[in-house]
């Protein structure tokens, strides 16, 4: 999968976070993700929690094509901790 996103917003975030959205493609684990749908916007937004290298995250992203344009990635709170370790 290609990943793309923002020039500014991954700067952003990595300040707000310190989180860099290039490490989803090298560390992020899809195959233990906890996946949600947000159909609710015109764009539709998708999350995933899941462990980046050996921290869980909180990704959203939205599909474009054969790309996978991320939103937003910062750290998971205990609750979304919680019901990642139960899923």
């Amino acid at each position: 999968m290609r990943y793309e996103w923002d020039a500014d917003k991954r700067r952003a975030n990595l300040d707000k976070h310190g989180l860099d959205f290039a490490d989803v493609e090298r560390g992020f684990d899809w195959e233990l993700a906890l996946l949600d749908e947000d159909d609710a916007r015109a764009e539709q937004r998708d999350q995933a929690i899941g462990y980046l290298f050996q921290q869980v995250v909180v990704l959203v992203y939205t599909l474009r094509g054969d790309a996978c344009r991320i939103i937003s990635l910062r750290r998971a709170d205990p609750r979304e901790r919680r019901a990642y370790e139960r899923s």
